[in-house]
């Protein structure tokens, strides 16, 4: 039986990755540090509850059991963190904070979800896709036992979405096709199920690699065509 931790487990795919380990046997214990409690509830859950993130790292290496696998789906936008300056601090300090913290306490797996096209032509120039690719470089850095990120396009399914409008014009593209609409976003459960997916296939030994890199038709694949529960 295998324990996990979740930073970020409130927001939209951190809820979902939590939601789909406390419903999959395979996890015994799951541990969430967050600044406000998540909603779920189950006997298998410890949920911690901190508003100052420069304590999570050391909180982790309290956890027991110690978890073998950590997801990190922690992220803000520039207009909710009150400036870029304080996005960078959220978005590519705390998830790098959080990844060395996690391997200081031993976990074997490190699951983090980043953004789709952040290697594109233009990603040098985009600060947003800068913090990405400096958090994935850090966790590769890190050398996990498996490290794997997930790249999604943008999120849909949200209780309370980010962009109402932007987001319901890409979810009415289903109804040209669900291709159509894959090609774009991804619905937060089905990214949250592709993680814990992907997680258990490195924990079978199964991952492609030590460094497992899904994009948008992986994360489709994995949490929608291949789910299983």
């Amino acid at each position: 039986m295998t324990t996990a931790a979740v930073f970020g487990c409130t927001g939209a795919v951190g809820s979902q990755i939590l939601a789909t380990l406390l419903a999959t046997d395979a996890f015994s214990s799951v541990k969430t540090i967050s600044r406000r409690l998540p909603n779920a509830q189950s006997p298998k859950l410890q949920a911690l509850e901190e508003s100052d993130t420069s304590k999570w790292g050391g909180m982790i290496s309290s956890l027991s059991p110690k978890p073998s696998m950590v997801f990190n789906a922690v992220g803000t936008t520039r207009a909710a963190a009150g400036g870029l300056q304080n996005q960078w601090k959220i978005d590519h300090d705390l998830c790098v904070e959080n990844a060395q913290a996690a391997k200081a306490a031993g976990a074997k797996t490190y699951v983090y979800i980043s953004s789709g096209g952040t290697r594109g032509f233009f990603s040098s120039f985009v600060p947003y896709s800068k913090m990405k690719i400096g958090v994935e470089d850090a966790i590769k850095e890190l050398d996990f036992e498996y490290s794997i990120i997930l790249r999604p396009g943008m999120i849909i399914g949200r209780e309370k979405p980010k962009v109402q409008f932007i987001e319901n014009i890409v979810e009415g593209l289903s109804n040209l096709g669900q291709g159509v609409q894959d090609m774009i976003a991804q619905d937060q459960t089905v990214i949250g199920r592709a993680a814990v997916a992907a997680a258990r296939l490195a924990e079978e030994g199964k991952a492609p690699s030590k460094y497992w890199v899904l994009e948008q038709a992986d994360i489709i694949r994995l949490g929608r065509d291949e789910w299983k529960e």
